[in-house]
């Protein structure tokens, strides 16, 4: 007798369906798993087999053949447990096949028959959906996650038994709740009340935040670049519906939702280590493709401290998804496409030292260590930098004067105003200025007289790229949104241009 059940496997951020085929012959006992199966799949045998006997279930005592269809396609990971079990059950006559017929199943079993939780669990809600099916048997801990979805009745179990009776109609188990999970920001956001002095700065982070704008900051130790970057998820309002949804998906099959469940609300704040690798930060692994940190920073920031202490190539990889905000990787065991539209936010200081341009201490660092401390940071990743300002030492009456000015839930409400407005111009598409086009910018970014001469101006002046010259518009468009102007400004662009401190002051370091 042949069982057939579906199960799924997972490619990038999406599922793709496998059939689970079991069958029972003559010959000695043994089982036997085909279809392109890695290490983890083939294991499954032994999980599986120990499972169903400490359920106290009946172990057929003949050859089993199971094979994962389509052949051609590699098989990874322990979440076809569930599905090898019962399709063993119904093969050997202990379960009504045509009700597996109707379901997905995934899960990885315990030798005890726990069923344990699996990555990717909504992306793989979503594939039954698709399918048509209706129903989804899977891990009790994953079935919160699931029911994000919708379209399809999830049920969670916690052991073999309890899948068993469901199938057999024995047992019908409570129905998952979908909640909010917050696991995007590693902390607790500060308070923009709590940063002293650094206006010019708090003022560049709104303008950042409400036009989704790539941030470099430069200043000397102990500044407060750090301390004004963690002050971004305070700043940024919620995650839209769609944007959670997707956020939701990438963390899912990171396996980062594992004991948690539930959408992902706030914005991500991801700032990995400076020793981060090429894999670990555009994503990789084997052999399931996984997303990397500029993945796991779509739809927030990605905070960068100490920018020239990455390594180049982890730099480099942020090129191609800063421009078209996705990452695609491929590998020999496969090809996969992460969404990466994240906002950008490194600091640095500005020479090795430290202390180039200080008011108070000298700098020690010599032409040659300062031309190779820049250099560590290549033209075209520095040109993707929308906006780069300066943040100067405190001065004594600012580090002892009181704390105070706007707080972060006064800036957020002017940043999410901005962001409605830039949304209801795109024709309620999640379009931010900073990814405008350049056909867009003519549409949105009309300049007068005034306006034009002012730009063209300061683009031979700071020798700007025609990249720079967009990415001043974009800022300027920005401004003029948080003022509530439908048209760009002189005033604006001048105040754009103001972000740009990298090109005035970068050629005389050297």
């Amino acid at each position: 007798m042949v069982a057939r059940l579906i199960s799924c496997s997972i490619a990038g951020i999406e599922a793709q369906p496998v059939e689970v085929e079991v069958h029972l012959s003559g010959g000695l006992p043994n089982v036997q798993v085909v279809g392109l199966p890695d290490t983890a799949v083939r294991e499954a045998s032994q999980r599986v087999k120990a499972a169903i006997r400490n359920a106290e279930f009946d172990f057929p005592s003949q050859a089993v053949t199971i094979n994962l269809a389509p052949a051609h396609r590699r098989k990874e990971g322990s979440h076809y447990d569930l599905p090898m079990a019962l399709g063993v059950l119904a093969a050997g006559g202990a379960l009504p096949a045509s009700r597996l017929s109707e379901m997905m199943v995934v899960g990885e079993l315990a030798l005890d028959g726990r069923v344990r939780e699996v990555c990717g669990a909504m992306v793989m809600a979503a594939c039954a959906r698709e399918l048509g099916k209706r129903t989804m048997l899977l891990p009790a801990g994953n079935a919160a996650e699931a029911a994000l979805v919708g379209g399809v009745d999830i049920v969670g179990v916690a052991d073999l038994p309890e899948a068993v009776g469901f199938v057999r109609g024995e047992r019908r188990p409570q129905p998952p709740r979908p909640s909010s999970s917050e696991i995007s920001t590693p902390h607790e956001a500060t308070c923009l009340s709590e940063v002293r002095g650094q206006t010019f700065a708090k003022r560049a982070l709104e303008v950042a935040a409400a036009g989704g704008h790539n941030l470099l900051m430069t200043g000397p130790p102990g500044s407060g670049k750090t301390l004004l970057a963690r002050c971004l998820p305070g700043i940024m309002p919620p995650l839209e519906r769609e944007e959670a949804l997707l956020v939701t998906k990438i963390y899912s099959v990171a396996g980062l939702l594992e004991g948690r469940g539930g959408l992902v609300e706030e914005r991500p704040f991801r700032a990995p280590h400076h020793s981060i690798s090429y894999a670990g930060m555009a994503g990789g692994g084997s052999p399931r493709l996984r997303p990397g940190e500029i993945s796991l920073a779509h739809a927030g920031v990605l905070f960068l401290d100490e920018l020239p202490e990455f390594r180049r190539d982890s730099l480099e990889a942020l090129r191609q998804p800063l421009e078209e905000g996705r990452v695609i990787i491929s590998r020999s065991c496969g090809k996969a496409v992460f969404p990466a539209r994240f906002m950008l936010v490194a600091s640095m200081n500005p020479c090795p030292c430290g202390f180039w341009g200080d008011t108070l201490r000298p700098c020690t660092c010599s032409a040659g260590s300062l031309r190779r401390y820049l250099g560590k940071i290549s033209g075209p990743l520095l040109d993707r930098m929308d906006m780069h300002i300066e943040v100067p030492r405190l001065t004594p009456s600012e580090l002892r004067g009181q704390v105070g000015g706007e707080t972060s839930p006064e800036v957020r409400e002017r940043v999410a105003r901005a962001r409605l407005k830039q949304i209801e111009r795109a024709g309620g598409a999640c379009s931010l200025n900073a990814a405008l086009t350049p056909s867009q910018l003519m549409r949105f970014c009309r300049l007068d007289e005034d306006g034009e001469v002012f730009l063209l101006q300061a683009v031979s002046r700071l020798g700007l790229t025609a990249r720079g010259y967009h990415r001043c518009l974009r800022v300027a468009r920005t401004i003029a949104d948080l003022a509530g102007r439908e048209g760009v400004t002189v005033a604006d662009l001048a105040e754009a241009v103001q972000y740009r401190s990298f090109d005035r002051s970068a050629p005389a370091r050297i």
